[in-house]
Formats: C-alpha cells, sequence, structure tokens
C-alpha cells in the first residue's frame, strides 16, 4: 500500500482519530488552521508537516497521531469546507417552496463565491483534492450529503428522473460552480472581472436548468 492510499478499507482518506477533549480538539484545529496556511503560502506540491508543525506549535508527532500523511490531512480540510456547504444548503433547502430553484441558486453561488474570495484556502484545498485518485476519491464520498441535497432540490424540474440521474446533474452544478469560480479567482484584484464571472455563471446555469425543465 502506498503512502497516499491509507485510509480506510474502502480507500477513503480519513484521520486515525478525531479528539474527544477539549484540549486536544483545540490542537487538532490548530492543526487545520496552519495547514490551510501553508497550503496557502507554499502550494501543495510544498507542503510539509514540518512546516505544519512548526506553525501549529505541536511537536511533529501529534500530526502523525491524527493524520498518516498530507493526503488525509488535505482530505480533513475538504470536509471541513463541504460541512459548511451542507449546513448552508439545509438552510436554503429549508426555505422551499417559498423561494423557487432560482433563488436557490442564486444565494447559494452567492455564498461560494464570497468563501473563495475572503478564503483563498478554499481554492488551494479544491485543487489540492483533484492531485492523486484516492484524494479525488475520498473528495467524492465527502461530497455526497451535499449532493444528495442538491438532487432533492432540483427533483421538480425533473420529475421523471431517477435520483441517480438527478445527482449526476447535481454533481455537474456543484463541480461547473467550482471550475468557474477557479477561473474568476485567477484575477481576482479586479472586482468587476470577479463579479462578472459570477454573474455568467448564474445565468449559464439558470438557463441550464430551465433547458432540462423543458426538454
Amino acid at each position: 500500500m502506498s503512502d497516499v492510499e491509507t485510509g480506510t478499507d474502502d480507500g477513503l482518506l480519513v484521520p486515525r482519530r478525531r479528539p474527544a477533549q477539549a484540549r486536544s480538539r483545540e490542537r487538532f484545529n490548530r492543526i487545520l488552521a496552519a495547514a490551510r496556511s501553508v497550503l496557502v503560502d507554499v502550494g501543495f506540491e510544498s507542503f510539509t508537516f514540518d512546516e505544519v508543525a512548526r506553525r501549529a506549535e505541536v511537536p511533529i508527532g501529534t500530526l502523525y497521531q491524527f493524520f498518516a500523511n498530507k493526503y488525509v490531512l488535505i482530505c480533513e480540510l475538504d470536509r471541513v469546507d463541504t460541512a459548511e456547504n451542507v449546513s448552508e444548503l439545509q438552510k436554503f433547502s429549508g426555505r422551499v417552496p417559498a423561494p423557487q430553484w432560482p433563488d436557490i441558486l442564486d444565494e447559494f453561488i452567492d455564498h461560494l463565491a464570497r468563501l473563495w474570495r475572503e478564503d483563498p484556502s478554499r481554492r488551494a484545498v479544491w485543487h489540492a483534492v483533484q492531485s492523486t485518485p484516492a484524494t479525488r476519491a475520498t473528495a467524492a464520498a465527502t461530497e455526497k450529503q451535499m449532493l444528495d441535497i442538491i438532487s432533492d432540490v432540483v427533483a421538480p424540474l425533473s420529475p421523471g428522473a431517477t435520483h441517480a440521474e438527478r445527482y449526476r446533474l447535481a454533481a455537474l452544478l456543484v463541480h461547473t460552480v467550482s471550475s468557474l469560480l477557479n477561473f474568476a479567482i485567477r484575477d481576482a484584484e479586479h472586482e468587476d472581472h470577479f463579479e462578472t464571472i459570477v454573474n455568467e455563471i448564474k445565468r449559464m446555469l439558470v438557463a441550464y436548468l430551465f433547458a432540462v425543465a423543458t426538454s
């Protein structure tokens, strides 16, 4: 088994353990915060446990108590980001049918755009989990809850579709938004450029979903 593949029997990359006591949770969260800053500053290729431990002010052995390698640590950051997105989606979906689905889409894209703009680590984590088959598989498993919620939200658009078909549609929406936000953020110092791309993302996806609804 390679260093990259260290994880569960199903190949997913998960921490060796998660902290139960408050002191351990504080140390765990400090490691995650330090990992984000290292990832943003040096990129995934130069990302090392030594530097994470230094910034988190913990012995490097503490990192290995929780994480087998940097791939597992990156996947944990992705879980944190996805959990925040799930929480936000649950708020939006809980308001159905008061707002229609274009309103939910509009608000959720604004939410993601704000996160990507204000927190550079979001984009850095997204890039990092594309790096290996094991990290991609873990990210796919992590996003399942989010895609299930979106699948339910878009169900009225295509009542004859199976759950698997709606799930693929949800995945297409999420990955399209992420890829285009990545494009928008490359030139993020120009506010007008970023906002223009975000508005075009909305227009494109709303048009696509209307096409799905009328096909």
